[in-house]
């Protein structure tokens, strides 16, 4: 082991630092209660690393995208204590895509994998999408074009 390590002396102060701040400010950051989403996220990105370690078995990467994107989605959702479940459901969407389009990229690019990508993606997409005005505004300016459109039928 070498003597000089930033790295683990950097975590080491930012652990420490963390312990104190909980213990100081009576905060709760070190229970279960905040943590287990690391654990879908610890599981995600080691399918990940696995299949970039030894560049075998692609498939593998499906639910390392799955499990690491909904991994950072549920750190973030106990962090803001779910108060932003009801706009970000669409990502439980977008991770199977996120999922499906990392096997498409290391697993040969099977063309009908993008199938699946890009109807998940788009669903996911146009959740967050204002549909109560972009519809109405569509509407009038299809409207608008059919009105004075040279080629109106009602001429």
């Amino acid at each position: 082991m070498k003597k000089n390590n930033p790295i683990l002396g950097i975590a080491l102060v930012l652990i420490g630092a963390l312990l104190l701040a909980a213990y100081y400010f009576d905060t709760d950051i070190f229970s279960m209660s905040n943590l287990w989403p690391l654990i879908v996220l610890g599981l995600g990105i080691t399918f990940e690393v696995s299949y970039f370690i030894k560049r075998k078995d692609p498939g593998i990467l499906v639910p390392g995208g799955i499990l690491t994107t909904l991994g950072l989605l549920f750190l973030f959702e106990t962090f803001t204590n779910w108060e932003f479940s009801a706009r970000t459901w669409p990502v439980y969407l977008l991770a199977v895509a996120i999922g499906l389009f990392q096997l498409y990229l290391f697993g040969g690019r099977e063309k009908g994998l993008l199938i699946p990508v890009a109807i998940l993606s788009a669903v996911a997409m146009t959740a967050y999408l204002d549909i109560g005005r972009i519809i109405p505004v569509a509407l009038i300016a299809v409207g608008v074009y059919f009105i004075f459109s040279k080629n109106s039928e009602f001429d």
